[in-house]
């Protein structure tokens, strides 16, 4: 496996057990169709929420939250629509959440979670 996959792995993981800390249900990881991929499916309450992950070694390029922009939004959106449809659900209200980690090559990881990104 390539260096940066295994990072993204780990980074996933780590956001994994964060939102499960948060008392979000993970319904559905590294989901893929034509338009491409969520990270992470999960329920809070009623709420369907999609999460991104991006995780890095250092802060060379900007930290990982600020790496979600408008573009990458829009393109969740759509991925939550096709998700939705694929599963056949319904959800009430959708929130699209960021989790951006930090390892650097010594100590452990920064977790940054943000909820409701728009």
């Amino acid at each position: 496996m390539h260096p940066k996959d295994a990072l993204g792995r780990y980074g996933e993981q780590l956001a994994v057990q964060r939102l499960e800390q948060e008392g979000l249900r993970i319904l559905d990881r590294n989901w893929r169709c034509p338009v491409g991929e969520i990270d992470i499916v999960a329920r809070d309450g009623d709420c369907l929420v999609i999460c991104e992950v991006k995780t890095r070694r250092r802060l060379t390029h900007g930290s990982p939250v600020e790496a979600v922009g408008p573009r990458k939004l829009r393109r969740l959106r759509e991925l939550a629509v096709h998700w939705l449809a694929a599963h056949r659900m319904h959800a009430p209200t959708i929130r699209f959440d960021v989790v951006g980690i930090i390892q650097p090559r010594e100590g452990g990881p920064i977790v940054t979670y943000l909820r409701g990104v728009d």
